[in-house]
């Protein structure tokens, strides 16, 4: 505990000073640090004393406690207001809340009742039971936004009492779909398969390549030594520039490309 055995004079506090240029001090709690510089201040008639004697006692009180110049300037200033240096509580801004945790609950049963429907109904429905049904509880949720109904949403008190459970939605995606084409009775939808010939005496056989279209069953057939981008691709620009209308996709295993 930060205690003076007695008051030294300015003389000593000189002395002192001088003396322990090398050390440094540090006080232990901030309560035990203000209570001692209030009582300095106060045995030393800090208000009466001349500026070089205050900036002598200013050192004194820095060098003991350890706290910055600007910390011991505010600490000063509150003790020639009121004569006591006390912590000041911490007052965080807050901005006022309108809506309750009544009103938070009221959103959550009503969304348990209707399995949550999106924030333009539900802030219709609150002013329905406000203004139609007279209901007093709903004053303040019958002016609600919807962006501030899903904040409320978004709330760690709703969530704690909602029970719906929001599932999450599987993205679509159609990459690699397997179904078979929907013409819809226009020519231009090509179907597309192979036919291997078949191995004859250890010779590999040729591959059928079948195009037909799916309306008017128009067919144009080739055939490729191997089945690779190098062998189809000239034969399959063949096969579709015989036909006397344009091409509006191809099925080939199973898989529609457009």
């Amino acid at each position: 505990m930060m205690t003076d055995a007695r008051v030294m004079s300015i003389d000593e506090l000189k002395a002192f000073l001088a003396s322990s240029a090398v050390f440094t001090f540090k006080g232990n709690s901030r309560e035990e640090i203000y209570a001692w510089i209030e009582r300095t201040l106060r045995s030393y008639s800090y208000r009466s004393r001349s500026r070089l004697e205050k900036g002598l006692l200013r050192h004194y009180m820095r060098k003991m406690t350890g706290i910055s110049n600007s910390q011991l300037t505010r600490l000063i200033a509150q003790f020639r207001r009121s004569g006591q240096i006390r912590i000041q509580p911490y007052q965080r801004h807050s901005f006022p809340s309108k809506y309750t945790r009544e009103d938070q609950l009221l959103l959550a049963e009503l969304d348990d009742n209707n399995e949550r429907l999106s924030g333009k109904a539900t802030a219709a429905i609150f002013k329905r039971e406000y203004n139609l049904f007279e209901k007093s509880e709903f004053r303040r949720l019958s002016e609600i936004s919807v962006a501030h109904l899903y904040r409320l949403r978004r709330g760690s008190f709703y969530r704690n009492h909602v029970l719906t459970i929001e599932k999450t939605k599987p993205s679509p995606c159609k990459y690699g779909e397997r179904r078979r084409p929907d013409p819809q009775g226009r020519p231009g939808y090509i179907r597309v398969d192979t036919v291997h010939q078949g191995d004859l005496n250890g010779v590999k056989g040729v591959y059928h390549i079948n195009t037909i279209d799916e309306v008017t069953q128009w067919e144009a057939i080739g055939c490729v030594e191997k089945i690779s981008e190098h062998y189809l691709v000239p034969v399959l620009k063949d096969l579709l520039s015989q036909y006397p209308f344009r091409i509006l996709g191809f099925h080939s295993d199973n898989v529609l490309r457009k």
